[in-house]
């Protein structure tokens, strides 16, 4: 037996396509029968002839050299005419070596099978010719043969109902996979909205019938054999599908131009959408930041330190929780822009421009009035705190320095009133004239008392304390009380000096106790007065110097101890005086109400709250070591990460302009700096902790460090910013060369030109740097008017915004444009023809019979304003046909 081998084709593998044990089968045997018989009378009767068995009409190779010679065009091997069996062999291997010489490949197939009428092998044969002659050449997208030939089922039958083409055998059995191709090519052959998916047999004969009668397919298939069958024949399926194709192949070209111009419209609707997506997302930041900037500029301050407290909490939580993703979104959105911007540009469709208000510059605008508000609110809620600080201890003070204020008048209005004098004795008026001198001197002592007083009560208007009608009424009734007590003082005083000359005799002992236990009396009372007195410092040096002060005070009390002693021996020379001569004085001092044991007590007091003041002095000097340690561990941190976060900026911004690698190398350097920045923020985080800390101890200052939180979150929010800027440019950068072509030692040559003329490093080339570079790249821009002219039409492409920079993206995105091609403008026409035919316009409904449903309608839409020639309503020219897909541009 002869074996007939050709080179391996992808289009067929004999032993995958052609699997001998299904023709075991024989419902497929006999599908197989009646639908290759059919396609092989569908082209014999070209030549005048046809078969009526399969395997008895070849055996003598005569109509098999037939067959082959009509579908190849070509002529064969003259044919032996003899009847005898090496004559028939001869004649099919002459048309087996043809087949082979077509590069398929035959497995076990040989001319004495044929002549011997095996009809396994007989169809095995025909099935090879099929394969090649009438399915091997179909191409649909970038498919071929067998997959291409289903795709483009798929594709004509995906508008239609009930239809899912997925293979060919069970998807076909209802009969609708066949009606939606010719309703799809014809429909004016089938009425489709009339047929049922539960009546396979009437689905199936129809369309046989109508492909028999008006698209001249002989009828292949019997509908009585599909629908019987729980599998039907693949081969006889795929073989009958062949020959619709083949029949729309015209049809097809006009789907690829379909498609092609569908490309287009998506690439618009894509293009639309990115629009639509930019205005919602701009609105939705530029309301947020309308809403949050009068919350930041609220400055109505709070009465008490815990609701300022809670004020500073919240912006705690604005800046922790609210705005971070704001900063995202914003981020985001001028990627967006970026990208947009750059599709359109590669589409030569106009650049975007966004609503009135929206602009990258407004929100860029509106995100630098948010953080000045941001700004001056912290530093107004850090101001408020320390005012309510610094309220509450002036109003505890004044309440301390008033109670010992009332305490000490207590009585005294009464004591001036006392007309005693009246009937006093002589001894009882001198002392009594003494008494009321030592009065006048605690009086005078006291005045300071009394204009501290006033001073905190006026210090508590000017800073607007809460409660300052209250500190008012208080502080008005001590000056009326004052005032009062001056007046009545002055009357008494004149009443006694009216009776001194009365008075001869006075015990120069009580007065000298009175004169010196009074001052010491009020230095005691001061002293207690500062020992219990509330200090507030900030700092270590601070407490130092309290604690200096506390120091020279205790140096004080054995000074102090010696004028007790005096003082208590003055008392007791007075108790011996009135023991050894029997004075009569009552038993109390007349010129005093201070006693001995009122001293003492006082005495015990002092001494009792100096340990106390030692013990509060190290308390505060122990939260100053530990503020202290919280500046160093901040400033630490922030010395560390202020600088770099610097650096990165600066590196950033030299892969950005240098010329080291390819663009995506460059694109992989930054997404590798863009990872170690993002693996950074635990850092970040860090120091937002330290410095909650800080905030929480009350600490508002640091010499330790230049830099502040606000510093770094700025510089943290910049770098991110940047980095994320960054590798949006150079993608977009990657976009342009891939779209224009560019070639990498291209892409070079604009990043040397262009950083030569970058003189300051920037990024950016000013107008005078750009004409420069221009000059040197061969551009003829004369110093004329017409040079002028031209220059100022290259600014407006590069620079739409006006801005009076150019950025690289811009420049090679004109550069590119300088030297693209026309391809863009080949294809409409190309498109334009096909759709056309003969006609020089183009109806609506070619469109809507060509195009799917949505993408024909979004086309008519943009050609309801044009008219095509001689008034056809709804057709189009090429120019209408171009400027409705393309807009106003080179097209």
């Amino acid at each position: 037996m002869d074996h007939y081998d050709g080179d391996e084709n992808d289009y067929m593998q004999q032993e995958d396509d052609w699997d001998r044990d299904l023709l075991l089968d024989p419902a497929w045997e006999k599908q197989q029968r009646k639908t290759f018989t059919a396609w092989c009378n569908s082209h014999l009767r070209k030549a005048g002839t046809q078969i009526e068995n399969i395997e008895e009409d070849f055996r003598d190779g005569l109509k098999l050299m037939l067959l082959l010679e009509v579908i190849s065009g070509e002529r064969l091997a003259k044919p032996e005419r003899g009847k005898m069996r090496v004559h028939k062999i001869s004649n099919v291997n002459k048309a087996l070596d043809f087949i082979a010489s077509k590069g398929v490949k035959l497995v076990s197939i040989g001319a004495e099978e044929i002549v011997d009428g095996n009809a396994k092998m007989t169809l095995g044969m025909i099935w090879t010719i099929i394969l090649r002659f009438a399915i091997q050449d179909i191409s649909v997208e970038e498919t071929s043969a067998k997959e291409g030939l289903l795709l483009w089922c798929q594709r004509k039958t995906a508008p239609y109902k009930n239809v899912n083409i997925q293979n060919f055998h069970i998807s076909w059995k209802d009969g609708l996979g066949f009606c939606a191709l010719i309703h799809r090519h014809r429909p004016e052959l089938i009425d489709y909205g009339k047929l049922r998916k539960d009546d396979p047999m009437t689905n199936l004969n129809t369309a046989f019938d109508v492909a028999e009668k008006y698209l001249d397919i002989p009828k292949m298939l019997d509908a009585e054999d599909i629908v019987g069958t729980a599998r039907p024949d693949e081969k006889a399926i795929m073989t009958y599908v062949s020959s619709f194709y083949h029949a729309f192949s015209g049809a097809q070209k006009a789907e690829t131009a379909a498609n092609r111009i569908c490309k287009v419209l998506a690439v618009n609707q894509e293009n639309e959408q990115l629009m639509e997506d930019y205005e919602k997302l701009a609105s939705d930041l530029l309301e947020w930041i309308r809403r949050t900037i009068p919350w930041l500029e609220n400055r109505v301050p709070e009465n008490t330190m815990q609701a300022m407290q809670q004020k500073l909490e919240d912006f705690r939580d604005y800046r922790r929780l609210h705005k971070p993703p704001k900063v995202q979104e914003k981020c985001q959105l001028e990627i967006n822009f970026n990208t947009l911007q750059t599709k359109l540009r590669l589409s030569n469709r106009p650049a975007f421009m966004p609503s009135e208000g929206k602009m990258v510059s407004d929100i860029s605008n509106a995100w630098g009035s948010l953080e000045g508000a941001e700004k001056g609110y912290e530093e107004w809620l850090l101001n408020e705190i320390r005012r309510l600080e610094r309220l509450d201890h002036l109003a505890e003070k004044f309440r301390q320095k008033a109670a010992i204020h009332e305490a000490w008048t207590q009585g005294k209005e009464e004591m001036l009133q006392h007309r005693d004098y009246e009937t006093a004795s002589l001894s009882e008026i001198k002392a009594l004239l003494k008494k009321h001198e030592a009065f006048e001197s605690d009086l005078a002592a006291h005045q300071d008392r009394v204009e501290q007083i006033a001073a905190i009560a006026q210090e508590l208007n000017e800073l607007d304390y809460y409660d300052s009608p209250s500190v008012n009424a208080r502080c008005q009734r001590i000056c009326d009380q004052w005032d009062a007590l001056g007046a009545l003082t002055q009357k008494r005083s004149e009443a006694l000096q009216r009776t001194e000359k009365l008075l001869e005799t006075i015990d120069q002992l009580y007065l000298e106790f009175a004169k010196r236990a009074a001052p010491f009396n009020n230095w005691m009372e001061g002293a207690m007065e500062d020992l219990q007195d509330t200090f507030i410092v900030h700092t270590i040096e601070e407490i130092q110097g309290l604690s200096t002060a506390h120091e020279q005070f205790k140096a004080t009390l054995p000074e102090a101890d010696k004028e007790r002693q005096a003082i208590l021996g003055i008392h007791n020379e007075i108790a011996k005086i009135v023991q050894t001569y029997h004075v009569n004085m009552a038993g109390t001092n007349p010129y005093t109400t201070i006693n001995p044991q009122e001293i003492n007590a006082k005495w015990d007091k002092v001494r009792q709250l100096v340990p106390q003041r030692d013990q509060a002095l190290i308390e505060e000097h122990a939260r100053q070591q530990n503020n202290e340690r919280l500046r160093r561990q901040f400033a630490n941190q922030a010395n560390v990460i202020g600088p770099w976060i610097q650096t990165k900026m600066e590196e950033i911004g030299r892969i950005s302009i240098e010329m080291h690698g390819t663009l995506e190398d460059q694109l992989t350097h930054l997404r590798q700096y863009e990872k170690s920045i993002v693996n950074y923020k635990p850092k970040i985080d860090q120091l937002e902790g330290d410095h909650q800390l800080i905030q929480e101890a009350l600490i508002f200052d640091n010499k330790h460090t230049n830099y502040t939180m606000e510093h770094i979150r700025v510089g943290w929010e910049q770098l991110l910013t940047t980095i994320a800027r960054t590798i949006n440019e150079i993608e977009n950068q990657i976009l342009t060369r891939d779209a224009k072509g560019i070639s990498q030692d291209q892409m070079n040559e604009f990043r040397a030109s262009f950083n030569h003329f970058d003189r300051d490093h920037s990024g950016t080339l000013g107008a005078e740097e750009f004409k420069a570079c221009l000059i040197s790249l061969g551009f003829d821009i004369a110093n004329d008017a017409q040079g002028e002219a031209e220059f100022s039409r290259i600014m407006s492409i590069v620079d739409p915004n006006r801005l009076g920079i150019v950025t690289f993206q811009a420049f090679i995105d004109f550069m590119s444009r300088e030297t693209a091609d026309t391809d863009t403008a080949d294809q409409v026409m190309a498109s334009f023809k096909v759709l056309a035919g003969d006609k020089n316009y183009i109806l609506a409904d070619e469109l809507r019979r060509e195009l799917p449903p949505d993408q024909a309608e979004y086309c008519i839409a943009r050609m309801a304003p044009y008219t095509g020639p001689d008034g056809v309503p709804g057709a189009l020219d090429y120019m209408s046909f171009s400027t409705a897909l393309y807009g106003e541009s080179d097209l």
